[in-house]
Parts: structure tokens; sequence; C-alpha cells
């Protein structure tokens, strides 16, 4: 069982660093969507016999979006799914709205990317070499990062 739990947590990270897109502009930035997952994801079996597939997306949420240096996880500590203490200050900030969508103007560079949750921050995307939730932004593009904020949910 934590074999197969092991391997759906790498396949979503590999599914949900495919989401980041970028669009050419005047000027460049992140933005996207942050969703709210909680709760069991596996299908269930309804009384009729027929499958329910899970929510995978989830709800839109209202959420400060952190922005930091790129951070690598040797630079950070978590607990229970969130990181409890980041080195450095976040270096922008911005809120998603109560459809969850986000936009942030930032200049060239490569960051890592937070949401501010009530016991720490999230994040749940790492790279090949530990930086968390990594986004190059370049220049007059802009970047689309989809956040789904499911260390609540049960895969």
């Amino acid at each position: 069982m934590q074999k197969t739990s092991y391997i759906l947590f790498i396949l979503v990270l590999v599914l949900m660093n495919f989401s980041c897109k970028t669009q050419t502009s005047d000027n460049q930035g992140i933005s996207g969507k942050i969703t709210w997952l909680e709760g069991n994801q596996m299908p269930m079996i309804s009384e009729d016999g027929s499958a329910t597939p899970p929510n995978p997306k989830g709800i839109p949420v209202k959420r400060t979006i952190l922005i930091y240096p790129l951070t690598n996880l040797a630079d950070s500590k978590m607990d229970d799914g969130l990181f409890i203490q980041v080195k450095g200050e976040p270096i922008a900030k911005t809120e998603s709205d109560e459809n969850g969508e986000y936009a942030l103007e930032l200049s060239p560079g490569r960051y890592s990317i937070f949401t501010q949750e009530e016991d720490g921050l999230f994040a749940n995307l790492f790279d090949g070499e530990g930086n968390i939730q990594p986004v190059t932004i370049r220049e007059k593009e802009w970047t689309t990062l989809d956040i789904i904020i499911n260390y609540k949910a049960v895969f």
C-alpha cells in the first residue's frame, strides 16, 4: 500500500509540473488559479454500482501567494505537509480572488512559489535538484501556474 501511495504521489508531481505554461507579452510575471482539495480522492462505488470519480481539480479558494527567491529543500523545514520554516523572506506577494485566480508582475528570474496556510506555507512541486515549486520567469512572458492545495487530501 505504501509503495502505491508513493507511486501516486510521484505521478501527481509529474502531472502538475506540466501545468506550467507561458504566454508572450510586453511585461512578464506569473498567473494562475488556486484550488483546495481535501478528503478521500479514491473513486467510490455508488449504491447503483456505478463508479463515482473524485473531483481532482478542487474548489477555487482565496489565498495569499508568496514569492521567494529560488529555495531548496535543504533551506527549509516541513511538518505535516506544510513548510514551517523557509530561509529568507518573500520578495513579493499577491492574493487570489474568490475564483482562485491571481496574477503578479515579476522581474525575469527563478522563484519558489508558496501559498500561505493557517499552519505554514504550502508547495508540493520539486525539481530534480530539490528546489521547491520552482518557476522561471522570462522577459516578456507570463507563466501560468495552477496550484492545487492538497495536503489534506488522501489518494
